[in-house]
């Protein structure tokens, strides 16, 4: 029996926008590269020599840091008072939505993130390893290895839900974003606190896609991961670390 289902429907919009659905997702994940480590984690804490330096350190990094900008109100797509405090790993929760990527994402754009994640860690894992692949495919040369670390989160609410429908099916083109992140846009705009879709890198894998800082609940960090490519597409996955109690 599927954890997730509650109830479906019609949102406001019933013609313009997806379906909703009540769900109710315990212990999504979400693999970021361990290269983007909160704060407290930075490599830079360990090669300062006392706090007094290591502060000045931090203060040179902020100039250009996306969340520590949308903290003071500077960044367009997201204001001070939608980001979160006080809660474990908030800077992890602020970053999705204020680094965005210059291309955007499948439901976002370049100037608000989302928090997206899987239901499953194969899922999850699957998503990025495409992402990086191509990356790779790029310069040409399938060689490389990149550490991911796993945070879980709990998400309860309604989401717009594009599992059941082929009317939003060009929201989930492989090959473009262009329909997605309009829709994104359309639904941000409308209010949407987010979307449930069907995985378009793992068969059978269900992915959301979060609008809202506030409702990012009970994160915490899972395993590390180690991703190795030597020489095709496809990486050997191993877990380097584990961090769940």
């Amino acid at each position: 029996m599927p954890r997730f289902y509650i109830a479906r429907r019609q949102s406001g919009r019933a013609n313009a926008l997806p379906l909703l659905s009540a769900i109710a997702f315990k212990d999504t994940h979400r693999l970021i590269p361990s290269r983007y480590s909160p704060k407290e984690e930075s490599v830079l804490a360990r090669l300062a020599p006392d706090d007094e330096i290591l502060e000045e350190i931090f203060q040179i990094e902020g100039r250009t840091n996306e969340r520590l900008e949308a903290e003071h109100g500077l960044l367009p797509g997201i204001s001070p008072q939608e980001l979160v405090i006080n809660v474990p790993y908030a800077s992890v929760i602020n970053a999705a939505f204020t680094h965005a990527h210059p291309a955007g994402a499948r439901f976002s754009g370049p100037f608000r993130g989302v928090w997206y994640a899987a239901r499953s860690i194969h899922t999850a894992q699957a998503e990025v390893a495409y992402h990086a692949t191509i990356g790779l495919s790029e310069v040409g040369r399938f060689k490389d290895e990149i550490t991911y670390d796993e945070y879980l989160a709990d998400f309860r609410g309604e989401f717009h839900d594009l599992r059941t429908t082929q009317k939003f099916a060009r929201a989930l083109d492989p090959d473009s974003y262009e329909f997605s992140q309009a829709l994104g846009q359309t639904l941000l705009l409308a209010g949407s606190i987010g979307l449930v879709y069907p995985s378009v890198r793992h068969a059978g894998g269900v992915c959301l896609a979060c609008f809202r800082p506030a409702l990012v609940a009970h994160v915490r960090k899972g395993r590390t991961f180690c991703f190795r490519w030597t020489g095709t597409p496809n990486p050997s996955i191993a877990t380097i670390a584990d961090f769940r109690r």
